[in-house]
């Protein structure tokens, strides 16, 4: 598949068939990801990759802490967003509800549980760097994540990234062995589609460039 065409079709998906991913096909998205480039060469990324009954089990502590820490998703603002933020997360919620519906749940219910297994894929992709790293070094992060994004689609794959897990960080190294002194920068759902799913049909608006870039 071509670069612009896998990037023009990838979308998150949210319902993903048992079938597992081959380990070889893992590892080639790794190899393409890390192509990225990153600030002076550092690569500061590392990653726990979490397969099959292991990412279940995973799932299943995630879902149990869910009912006692209460973190859902969301913006997580800082201060009162601009109206245009909330514009388009209201945008991608009327089109998820009725795929919701037709599946007999709803968006609290489905996002915030089906989030934190991620989405009964086989396998989940935990993101992370060393806190010795400055913030901004998440940005570093961030451009790996765009080209395993657009790689997973290239290679057959679909992808959901998983933001929610960064609030559960501390259960996830713990039960994952990672090192407390590193910083998670995302979680990402990796499998097949489960194509009967009505969730997969979302597909979220972009806005116009008009709406965020300036020409100076």
């Amino acid at each position: 598949m071509d670069v612009l065409d896998a990037m023009k079709d990838r979308h998150s998906c949210r319902a993903f068939t048992r079938r597992p991913v081959e380990r070889e096909i893992i590892e080639e998205l790794l190899r393409l990801s890390g192509l990225a480039p990153s600030a002076i060469n550092l690569q500061p990324w590392e990653c726990t990759v979490v397969l099959g009954e292991e990412l279940r089990r995973l799932g299943r502590s995630l879902q149990k802490t869910l009912k006692e820490r209460q973190a859902t998703c969301g913006p997580e603002e800082r201060k009162p967003l601009a109206e245009v933020f909330g514009r388009r997360m209201s945008e991608a919620g009327q089109r998820m509800a009725p795929l919701l519906a037709e599946m007999g749940t709803d968006i609290p219910t489905y996002v915030n549980q089906g989030t934190l297994d991620f989405y009964g894929a086989p396998a989940g992709l935990v993101f992370y760097i060393d806190a010795a790293h400055p913030e901004r070094r998440l940005v570093d992060a961030g451009i790996l994540l765009g080209y395993l994004f657009v790689a997973a689609r290239a290679l057959g794959l679909a992808t959901c990234p998983i933001g929610l897990i960064t609030q559960y960080a501390d259960q996830i190294f713990d039960f994952l062995n990672v090192p407390a002194d590193k910083v998670m920068a995302l979680g990402v759902a990796v499998g097949y589609p489960d194509e009967s799913a009505p969730i997969n049909r979302l597909v979220t608006p972009r806005a116009l460039i008009e709406e965020w870039v300036r020409w100076y």
